[in-house]
């Protein structure tokens, strides 16, 4: 599988990039941000390096491009 440009959804992020992920996300976010040149993540939080375990990182932060905060309005929900 390829892409170019790939959109996921992670629970949380530290700012070196490494996603963890609620429910789901844990599906095909992962296979996504391997296989796209551009990946672009969505995350509930970023919070400082080294807060997140080691072990509980599922995507390395070399393979995400950026990151984007979700908001609080209405329409950004976890789902």
């Amino acid at each position: 599988m390829k892409a170019d440009i790939a959109f996921i959804k992670a629970h949380k992020a530290d700012e070196a990039g490494n996603l963890i992920y609620y429910g789901t996300g844990r599906n095909f976010n992962p296979v996504m941000a391997t296989a796209a040149e551009i990946v672009i993540a969505e995350v509930d939080e970023i919070v400082p390096i080294g807060e997140i375990d080691p072990n509980n990182v599922v995507t390395p932060g070399i393979f995400i491009d950026a990151l984007v905060v979700k908001g609080e309005n209405i329409y950004a929900v976890r789902t």
